[in-house]
């Protein structure tokens, strides 16, 4: 087998954690087949007439929490100068992660791998895409609006909602509410700005309390283990970042269904690595930036997610 090179865009190595990023097992499932593993942070990717290229970072990988990378000497190569390049940075999607979005566009469309597709991630809110299957899998009473007034409708007429803005992650500006609730104006009036900003409403599922479940897709197979984020006692959010528990658990009937029915359809649009929010069988985000939960599946099952993806991209790439 050919060893390739893979780039992988991601937040500042320091800040990652081995004993739960997505990014890093990727990595390492790389390295241990034998290819080059690169990093690349989003602001040190540019344009040029030759082409769209990026200060890039070899990278040695070792086990472990402490330690677990060695950097190499930096080059500045053309995208189009590896296998595959992989967009990992975390939200929130703002202007620069647009603007990275067209440049990789860019470089894709001068010849280079680059996942999951720009253009893809670009028209995919990680909240406000399930509104294209609405019709075809199960999701909650949703609304999205910035209206106060329709907002408050909503939340009356649901008696018990989830509120959320578009651009979030991990849990951040979650808030449960209730009809009664004597916060209710505030919330609604800071989620929103006022009115200004588009926000998400959900009806409250009580199936959160057996898990928020992240079903992962790579290159359109479904991962047939799901991660449950069980909210700790007290807790309405179910997202590790905000002290959830994980457990790996065997698909259900239903999530299998909805899985198996997005699979195709996410995977033909370029979306190498998806992320699917389900709750009691309803499909409430899909995740397409940088979906996670690979180390905790594998960790608890045996199932190697980060070396699908390699494996995957070893096809992509003629392997």
């Amino acid at each position: 087998m050919v060893a390739l090179q893979f780039a992988f865009i991601v937040d500042p190595l320091p800040s990652l954690k081995p004993r739960k990023d997505s990014s890093i097992a990727m990595m390492r499932a790389a390295a241990a087949r034998g290819h080059s593993v690169w990093a690349i942070r989003r602001e040190d990717i540019f344009w040029r007439e030759s082409g769209v290229s990026a200060c890039a970072v070899p990278l040695a990988l070792h086990a472990g929490d402490e330690g677990w990378y060695e950097e190499g000497e930096p080059e500045t190569r053309l995208l189009t100068a590896f296998d595959a390049v992989l967009m990992r940075q975390d939200p929130p999607f703002d202007f620069e992660y647009l603007t990275a979005t067209w440049l990789l566009e860019r470089a894709l469309m001068d010849g280079a791998r680059v996942f999951n597709h720009p253009r893809a991630v670009r028209d995919h809110s990680e909240k406000l895409s399930i509104a294209e299957f609405a019709g075809s899998v199960p999701v909650p009473d949703t609304l999205v609006a910035c209206d106060p007034t329709r907002l408050h409708a909503f939340i009356a007429e649901v008696g018990d909602a989830i509120l959320k803005p578009l651009d979030g992650m991990g849990g951040s500006q979650i808030f449960r509410v209730t009809a009664h609730d004597p916060n209710r104006n505030v919330i609604v009036e800071t989620l929103t700005q006022q009115g200004t900003r588009t926000i998400m409403a959900q009806r409250y599922l009580p199936g959160v309390r057996e898990g928020d479940k992240r079903v992962l897709l790579i290159g359109g197979q479904v991962v047939p283990y799901a991660l449950a984020r069980i909210p700790c006692e007290g807790e309405t959010r179910a997202n590790l970042a905000a002290g959830g528990r994980g457990v790996a658990m065997a698909l259900t009937t239903k999530e299998r269904e909805i899985a198996d029915f997005l699979a195709p359809i996410l995977w033909e649009r370029g979306l190498l690595i998806v992320g699917l929010d389900m709750i009691g069988g309803h499909l409430t985000e899909i995740n397409v930036t940088s979906p996670t939960c690979m180390v905790e599946i594998a960790a608890q099952k045996g199932f190697d997610v980060a070396g699908l993806v390699v494996e995957t991209l070893e096809r992509l790439c003629g392997q």
